[in-house]
């Protein structure tokens, strides 16, 4: 598959992130720098069903193969700049549970001075997805682009605590925010799932998701509350990475049918209807995720194997 330019009017996902090393201990064993970061989860995910282009900074370590890779794949990768020295790195580790991370450390190196520029392409890029990091740098990301028909985001507890103020100007300009369950009741500062979603709503995004680990995800619309499932799999080996792919597929599913925050204003039915499906859509890959350490899982993965997913989990909701 050839590397291709995309344009305003296509159904692209222009995401900014992290691309990193990671070193994960879980119950299942240990894998040391392994490839990891935001954007690498997503884009992968994203890449089933959208095209994709990346913005991000390796160090000199990081392997070109892999990037070359990710072009092959149709995900752009000319926004990724190569800096000198060395490429985040992120140790970290599950308990028996698996549920929640454990950061040991993390060593930041380039990314420490990561400052977002877009290309001109990119800036017309229609649908934005914003990975975790630093919410001053969301904001920067969004003063570049040009009237795109999507923003989503990701954050978690490191910037919802340690920069509350900025986290909230980048919610007020974003259509669908995705974090987990601890972060959304430390952005609420409520302790009930469903106060803290209408409490975050009212920030700015109109389409919350809660993701709630191995209990699937939960999504809030203007039109109601839908409680998708994980779908069960016999062997969680590594979750890193499962909720940036979750969001991945998920956008990938957004891009592709067209959706638009003024498709969720106009025809908020339609709109909820499609956010069912993309958070389903979620969840399958994020169930392939787990089942190995690092991308290797969705490495691996192949279209047929994806609807087959897809369509055990539909047949699991249906109640007839």
């Amino acid at each position: 598959m050839k590397t291709k330019t995309y344009h305003k009017h296509s159904n692209a996902i222009l995401t900014v992130g992290s691309l990193a090393f990671d070193t994960i201990d879980t119950p299942a064993g240990k894998a040391e720098k392994v490839l990891g970061g935001s954007v690498n989860y997503f884009s992968v995910a994203a890449s089933f069903y959208s095209p994709v282009q990346v913005i991000g900074v390796v160090g000199e370590d990081f392997p070109k193969s892999h990037l070359e890779w990710l072009s092959q794949r149709g995900i752009e990768t000319d926004g990724i700049d190569f800096a000198a020295g060395k490429t985040f790195h992120w140790v970290g580790s599950y308990d028996k549970n698996l549920n929640e991370a454990k950061t040991l450390s993390t060593f930041l190196n380039v990314f420490e001075h990561f400052k977002p520029k877009l290309k001109d392409h990119h800036r017309k890029t229609p649908y934005v997805f914003l990975a975790n990091i630093d919410p001053v740098l969301q904001q920067s990301v969004l003063d570049q682009v040009k009237e795109p028909e999507l923003v989503a985001c990701d954050s978690m507890n490191f910037w919802i605590t340690g920069k509350p103020d900025e986290v909230k100007k980048t919610l007020r300009r974003v259509d669908v925010l995705s974090i987990n369950e601890g972060e959304a009741y430390l952005l609420s500062g409520q302790k009930n799932l469903v106060r803290a979603a209408e409490h975050i709503r009212d920030m700015g995004p109109s389409t919350v998701i809660i993701k709630r680990g191995e209990y699937g995800a939960v999504l809030f619309t203007g039109t109601g509350i839908f409680i998708a499932p994980a779908f069960p799999v016999d062997s969680v080996i590594d979750p890193t990475g499962a909720g940036d792919s979750f969001a991945g597929a998920m956008m990938g599913y957004l891009a592709e049918a067209g959706a638009s925050r003024k498709m969720a204003k106009s025809d908020p039915e339609q709109w909820d209807q499609l956010m069912r499906k993309a958070v389903l859509s979620g969840c399958v890959m994020a169930s392939f995720t787990v089942e190995d350490f690092s991308l290797h899982r969705l490495m691996r993965l192949e279209a047929p194997e994806l609807v087959s997913r897809q369509k055990a989990l539909m047949k699991m909701l249906h109640v007839g």
